[in-house]
This record gives C-alpha cells, sequence and structure tokens, in this order.
C-alpha cells in the first residue's frame, strides 16, 4: 500500500488528486491539507511515502516544505506555473505536473513513482566486497551490468543519466535523484545537481570545481557545504 498526503490550498485542486488516487488500486490517502505548515506537522508522525505538493501557498510554498523535512517522501509538484521546474527538479521532485492535471498525465507521474519503487536495490555493501559491487541500468533495451568501481562519475539528463565508466559512457533510464540514494554514500557524493563523482576518483577540488581524472565538473552552491565536511570526515578517519 502507498500512503499518499495532497498538500493544496485549493479545494479543487486537492478533490481532483484524490478523484484520480481513488481509480488506482494500492494509493491510500493519509490525509488533503490546504497549507504547508499542517503538511510539515503531518510528515513529521506518518509515514507517507508519495505527497502531491502545489507550490504556492500561503505561509510556506511547497519548495519550502521539500527544504524543511529532513527525511521527505517522494515529491510530484502540482502548480500552475511552469517557472519552477527547474528548481523542482534540483530538489530531487519526481514529477512536475502544471494543472489543470489529466488523468493521462498524472498516470505517467505515478507510474515513475512505480517504476523508482520497482528499481533493483543496489547491493548492501560488505567488508572487502566494493570490487564486486554492479547494478543493472537500463540502456536502450537492455539491462547493461556495470560495476560500480568502474564509475567515474554520472551526470543527470532528465530522465535519464549519462554513467560515466574507465572504459565508455552508457546512457540510462534513471533519474539522478534516485541514484542519489541508492548508491553507498562512502564511495560516492553528489557535488552539482547534475553530477554524482566517485570518491576514489577525485584528484582535486577547489571553491568551485572537483577534479577527476577525465574531467573537470563544477561544485553546486547547495553541495559545497556538504561535500566540505564529508572531504574532512575522510581525512579524520585516515
Amino acid at each position: 500500500m502507498t500512503n499518499c498526503l495532497i498538500v493544496d490550498d485549493e479545494a479543487p485542486a486537492r478533490a481532483l488528486l484524490i478523484e484520480h488516487l481513488s481509480t488506482l488500486n494500492g494509493f491510500t490517502v493519509l490525509a488533503s491539507l490546504d497549507n504547508a505548515v499542517d503538511g510539515f506537522t503531518f510528515l513529521q508522525t506518518n509515514p507517507v511515502d508519495l505527497a502531491f505538493l502545489d507550490i504556492q501557498m500561503p505561509r510556506m510554498s511547497g519548495l519550502e516544505l521539500i527544504r524543511s523535512v529532513k527525511t521527505s517522501p517522494k515529491i510530484i509538484l502540482t502548480t500552475a506555473y511552469r517557472e519552477y521546474a527547474a528548481t523542482a527538479f534540483e530538489l530531487d521532485a519526481l514529477d512536475y505536473l502544471v494543472k489543470p492535471i489529466t488523468q493521462e498525465r498524472f498516470m505517467r507521474a505515478v507510474s515513475k513513482y512505480l517504476h523508482y519503487q520497482n528499481s533493483p536495490e543496489v547491493p548492501a555493501q560488505l567488508p572487502g566486497r566494493y570490487e564486486e559491487m554492479y547494478m543493472f541500468f537500463k540502456v536502450g533495451r537492455d539491462q547493461t551490468k556495470i560495476f560500480l568501481k568502474d564509475i567515474i562519475f554520472m551526470e543527470g539528463l532528465g530522465d535519464y543519466i549519462r554513467v560515466h565508466t574507465i572504459e565508455k559512457s552508457y546512457v540510462a533510464s534513471e533519474k539522478l535523484g534516485f541514484m542519489a540514494e541508492k548508491l553507498p554514500e562512502d564511495k560516492f557524493i553528489r557535488v552539482h545537481k547534475s553530477f554524482i563523482i566517485a570518491w576514489d576518483k577525485l584528484l582535486s577540488y577547489n571553491a568551485d570545481q572537483v577534479h577527476l581524472a577525465t574531467e573537470i565538473l563544477p561544485l553546486g552552491r547547495l553541495y559545497k557545504g556538504i561535500f566540505f565536511r564529508k572531504v574532512q570526515e575522510r581525512i579524520l578517519l585516515r
């Protein structure tokens, strides 16, 4: 069962989402709220898997709600405004629906959620076994096996990623935000809204860039703090 939360200050918009969800098996609406502050409170104590958030609301916007929760469910943003799309995907929103939301467009968004839920997990990391860890990526019509040790960095391309390895690059059907959650955090780190790098492929860095063996990539403003902290932690652990 997928537990859903709807947060929108417009009653007709909430009712439409409830109607769309009522046609699906396995989805239940835990709450339908008219403001993001109540949404924040609800998320603190309830197991929500998928949240539908409006962006422009009084007191707190949907984007502010995403930033304010430490651990958030999968997010599908619903809005009458197209200009927030770039920010939404930078915050790893699963999809961005522009009102009025048709049943067909709604189903496409839900299909993305189901795809990520059914994607294979990265094998649990075992001491001394990282050399053997791999994932299968959907490349074209094939499921392609890629060893994690061979990955230099990943590049986000909307609903796709380009996986750069030692030998070649692959364009796979996956989102960068999903990979950021699934990859071992002691082996990979996100340095930009569009890039995840392998720690062992990092040669040097400065305030604005990270230098890999094959590429120089930007260090994004939103990711600098955690990157520099993780660098210091790794130095202290040596």
